[in-house]
């Protein structure tokens, strides 16, 4: 598959270990797509609405979310994005330790296309990254960021 394009990719997640993780597992599986991280759910926004110091952001193709931010918890920033005409066709992954059936059915109601419960092993948390990439670079078909509004 020839065709594959590159993708925006935006990790918000406050934990440095985490983002260190999701870098080693796009560098170990050689994902080309480049990665964008922001710390908090308010960053998050201004990322997504290219404000301020994010006023050259790219609009991301597809945004890792944590649900457990700080200043805006990652709820909020789901439910600002699925309500936002120009942000809402953004896919959004659910990456979360959580694994509260409150947070997964709440998560959904608020129109995650997924959500994935974080493993604590580092082969296993490769092995999501590496499958949620596949997925969403190689089986389904994403819209052209300069499409989308």
């Amino acid at each position: 598959m020839n065709d594959l394009r590159w993708i925006d990719v935006l990790l918000v997640e406050d934990d440095p270990g985490d983002v260190l993780l999701t870098k080693e597992a796009f560098e170990l599986n050689k994902v080309r797509n480049k990665l964008h991280v922001v710390n908090d759910g308010e960053q998050a926004m201004a990322f997504l609405r290219q404000e301020g110091e994010y006023a050259d952001a790219p609009r991301p193709d597809l945004i890792l979310l944590d649900l457990n931010l700080p200043r805006k918890d990652g709820r909020e920033v789901l439910q600002d994005i699925k309500s936002d005409e120009k942000l809402r066709g953004i896919p959004v992954v659910v990456l979360t330790t959580s694994e509260s059936e409150e947070d997964i059915l709440r998560s959904y109601n608020l129109h995650a296309n997924a959500y994935v419960s974080k493993p604590v092993d580092f082969d296993q948390f490769i092995s999501v990254v590496r499958r949620i990439d596949d997925f969403f670079v190689t089986v389904v078909k994403l819209p052209n960021s300069s499409q989308r509004y």
